[in-house]
């Protein structure tokens, strides 16, 4: 059986082979057409149907893309700041090794000499101290006895403004030495020999010296202006020449003001510079009324405020905040204006509006005949004086009357404007020339009773 197998698997062989050698050389033609029929026309063509990309991603919303921005803006703003820190590192390195280098170089002789100078101005400056105050004790001396405060107070606001100058002066050319000795070129010539250690414990040093000069100097320049402060004190403002003292609080102890003209006035302008020593719930500085109507003007102080009343006391301003209850060492500006078309009435301190109220005694005019006193009111009957003088010769109250100084009293028959009234209340300025028509300080009469007195 085997033996009829193998001669027809060799036959079969060699009829492949034959077969391959005839069609070897041929194209082979392969025709993949179908043979069932499969045209289709032109309307009956399919639309194609869009098919989505590969991975596509959803459309990101509003608040995505603003945390996508905020991320990438700390991102940049986290790389600024590295690279900020690491140029700041870097220069900061290098300047302070040009510093160390300039210091051992030009730190030596500079410092010995920027030393001795400061020294050298602090002692002068110290002499010129002494000998200023030495010369304020018996100018002072001599301006109590001989009573010519004002123009020692020029004097002496002249000779501390001049030594104010002097320290400025001092403080000025001590820098400019500074500046100039450490840029001279070849001034640290001798410390090239010495070790950085020891240079920049002189040059320490140096620095600590010259910070207690400065610190000298400035202390000194303190205490200059504390002693002008307390000089400007001691003497009166605006270039008065004189005062009215109420040394206490006495029934007995006012001022009488007999005016220039009569009283019957719709508008008004009062004026006055105080100092007073204490002042109470109800302190009287200025009053004006009648046997009708005793309070028709009347200027007042409380605890911490400053009271205007006009034709009585219901009638009232008042502005909070101007005084201290236990008096004070310095002088203010007071001043109280009204007019009688509006009624508006208002109050000033200091060259500055403080209280405006409308309507106060709208349409009403001030009285002719009545009486006018400084430092009380009048709550009684006012008989005639034996000089003539109306006034009051009981029913005061000493609880209401003032006690301290009074100077630069005036009234005008207008209301003045605010820059008129700025300029009176001028400490430094001349508001004494700026007189009243119906009362003028210095000009119109006065007559002081008890203890009241002029000063100087």
């Amino acid at each position: 059986m085997f033996r009829w197998r193998l001669p027809q698997a060799a036959c079969v062989l060699s009829a492949c082979v034959c077969l391959v050698l005839a069609y070897g050389e041929d194209d082979i033609e392969v025709n993949y057409a179908d043979t069932y029929y499969n045209e289709i026309t032109d309307g009956d063509t399919p639309e194609p149907t869009p098919s989505s990309a590969p991975c596509s991603t959803p459309d990101l919303t509003k608040w995505d893309k603003i945390f996508s921005m905020l991320e990438n803006s700390q991102m940049r703003e986290n790389m600024l700041l590295q690279y900020a820190d690491d140029i700041v590192k870097v220069e900061m390195g290098s300047l302070r090794g040009e510093i160390l280098r300039f210091v051992a170089q030009y730190g030596g002789s500079c410092g010995v000499a920027v030393e001795t100078a400061g020294r050298r101005m602090a002692m002068h400056l110290e002499s010129r101290l002494r000998e200023t105050l030495e010369r304020l004790r018996p100018r002072d001396q001599t301006s109590s006895a001989a009573g010519n405060s004002v123009g020692n107070s020029n004097h002496l606001e002249a000779m501390l403004q001049q030594l104010l100058s002097t320290a400025r002066t001092q403080a000025s050319r001590l820098a400019k030495l500074e500046t100039s000795c450490l840029s001279s070129p070849g001034a640290g010539a001798e410390m090239n020999s010495k070790t950085g250690s020891q240079r920049e414990q002189e040059v320490t040093s140096r620095e600590v010296a010259l910070d207690g000069v400065l610190a000298v100097l400035q202390q000194t320049r303190v205490d200059l202006e504390r002693v002008l402060r307390s000089s400007r004190q001691r003497y009166l403002p605006a270039g008065c020449e004189m005062a009215l003292l109420f040394p206490m609080r006495s029934r007995r102890i006012y001022t009488s003001v007999i005016p220039d003209v009569p009283l019957s006035l719709s508008s008004f302008t009062v004026c006055m510079w105080v100092k007073p020593t204490i002042v109470s719930n109800k302190t009287v500085l200025f009053s004006y009324g009648n046997r009708r109507n005793p309070y028709e003007i009347q200027l007042l102080l409380g605890h911490t405020s400053v009271l205007f009343t006009i034709g009585g006391e219901a009638h009232l301003v008042e502005a909070r905040g101007v005084v201290t209850p236990g008096g004070t060492s310095e002088w203010i500006h007071l001043c109280g204006a009204w007019s009688s078309e509006q009624g508006l009435a208002s109050l000033w301190a200091g060259g500055k509006r403080v209280a405006t109220t409308p309507g106060v005694a709208e349409g009403h005019v001030l009285p002719d005949g009545g009486s006018l006193q400084l430092g009380q009111e009048r709550n009684g009957c006012c008989p005639q004086s034996p000089s003539g003088v109306p006034g009051f010769e009981g029913g005061f109250d000493p609880k209401l009357a003032f006690a301290g100084k009074m100077t630069g009293v005036n009234m005008w028959d207008r209301v003045l404007s605010e820059e008129e009234i700025s300029q009176l209340a001028l400490r430094e300025g001349q508001g004494r020339e700026q007189r009243g028509n119906v009362v003028a300080w210095g000009v119109t009469e006065m007559v002081p009773h008890g203890g009241a007195q002029f000063i100087n």
